[in-house]
């Protein structure tokens, strides 16, 4: 017995150490977006900020003061908002923010296209509204907060970084147990699994990116198809930037924390519904995503589990091989809580959060079998529709 719980001590200490260590190399592999020096009005590119909404009365007055904030000048630079059937004052309180700023546009959808879903739809509305010579696509969910200096920042490392599709991450804000609880663990999940190099490789075929924030380039975007061309994805974001980047366009996801934040949730229930959309995407297929939810369960539950065993053993049997097992146990879930407790403190949430690990894993196991359950069913549900 004693062999045994140093030997699953040791295999517990080997699996914390390549975590961590995947997670620290995959952090460095996400630039930062840094602040940049608003360019001069006469030399500036032409920007247009499209906003697709669908029943975002409580977001979109505070996401577009953030946009008609910017520092970018204001002439080169025009905010589309994208009504998509909105069943709630959306579009009224856009057409009162229109009458008083004048680079501010209302845009309605028509009804949805069979097959289409809603977002792309509106995103593909917003740039068929754009004036022709416009060098520069930005969408924007109507659920990001901006700071001044984010269009300018977005731009310079676009044209820095010769991209044709930028990307940028936002801060979440975590204000419900539900947000605090399982979204910290779900990137924790992305940074284990995912390989940022290849993703953010200009080669190979694979991409990752987040459609919170895309900055494109007009004449990419229509070659490429635009949202036309991924007209029925669930997650149209990573399927617009690996069209873009297949046909050899550059691709980048960076940490957009300095300049962009979001709070996409307000509790369990849109919490697991807008997760459950696509988490099979992100995380690479049904199977992929199966075999994730079990693997995360189980590390997350041997952090309490293979100590308690090694005391156990050393409880019994106080010699060499026990002491050895307990101090590996020991060890690796000393330094995982250690990891969940600076994710808490990045996070801004108590740092009790960072201790129950352990149980936003298993709930979001079970969001992800819920993800698989509704795929296989070849239905999804989202804002009131169903797609198949």
């Amino acid at each position: 017995m004693d062999l045994v719980a140093l030997c699953c001590s040791c295999l517990w200490l080997l699996v914390v150490v390549v975590l961590i260590a995947r997670a620290a190399r995959q952090r460095a592999l996400l630039p930062e977006l840094a602040p940049a020096t608003p360019p001069d009005r006469r030399t500036a590119s032409s920007v247009a900020v499209i906003v697709p909404a669908r029943d975002e009365a409580a977001n979109i007055v505070s996401c577009l003061k953030t946009l008609l904030a910017q520092d970018y000048p204001p002439e080169r630079c025009a905010v589309v908002v994208v009504d998509d059937q909105s069943a709630d004052d959306t579009p009224g309180i856009v057409a009162a923010l229109a009458r008083r700023h004048p680079r501010l546009r209302l845009v309605r959808c028509v009804s949805l296209p069979r097959g289409w879903t809603g977002k792309s739809h509106a995103c593909w509305t917003g740039s068929l509204s754009i004036a022709a010579d416009t060098e520069w696509l930005c969408f924007v969910d109507a659920d990001m907060r901006a700071e001044p200096g984010l269009l300018t920042s977005a731009l310079q490392a676009a044209r820095a970084r010769r991209l044709d599709l930028l990307s940028v991450a936002p801060r979440q804000v975590l204000g419900s147990f539900a947000e605090r609880l399982i979204i910290p663990c779900g990137l924790f999940i992305l940074a284990f699994v995912r390989d940022l190099h290849a993703l953010q490789s200009r080669a190979g075929p694979d991409v990752t990116a987040t459609g919170q924030f895309m900055l494109v380039r007009a004449a990419t975007y229509a070659a490429i198809g635009g949202h036309a061309a991924v007209y029925a994805a669930i997650s149209e974001d990573l399927a617009l930037a690996r069209r873009c980047k297949r046909a050899g366009h550059g691709v980048l996801l960076m940490d957009g924390s300095r300049v962009l934040s979001t709070r996409m949730y307000s509790g369990w229930r849109t919490l697991w519904e807008g997760f459950a959309k696509n988490v099979v995407d992100m995380l690479g297929g049904t199977r992929a995503t199966a075999a994730t939810a079990l693997a995360s369960v189980v590390a997350a539950w041997a952090a309490p589990l293979v100590p308690a065993f090694a005391i156990c053993v050393w409880i019994r049997h106080p010699d060499a091989p026990a002491v050895l097992a307990l101090a590996a146990a020991g060890l690796a879930s000393a330094a995982i809580c250690a990891l969940h407790v600076a994710g808490a403190i990045h996070f801004r949430i108590p740092v009790r959060y960072g201790l129950i690990f352990p149980v936003g894993y298993t709930a979001g196991a079970l969001l992800a079998l819920d993800s698989i359950r509704r795929r296989r069913r070849g239905r999804v549900a989202w804002k009131g529709r169903l797609y198949p």
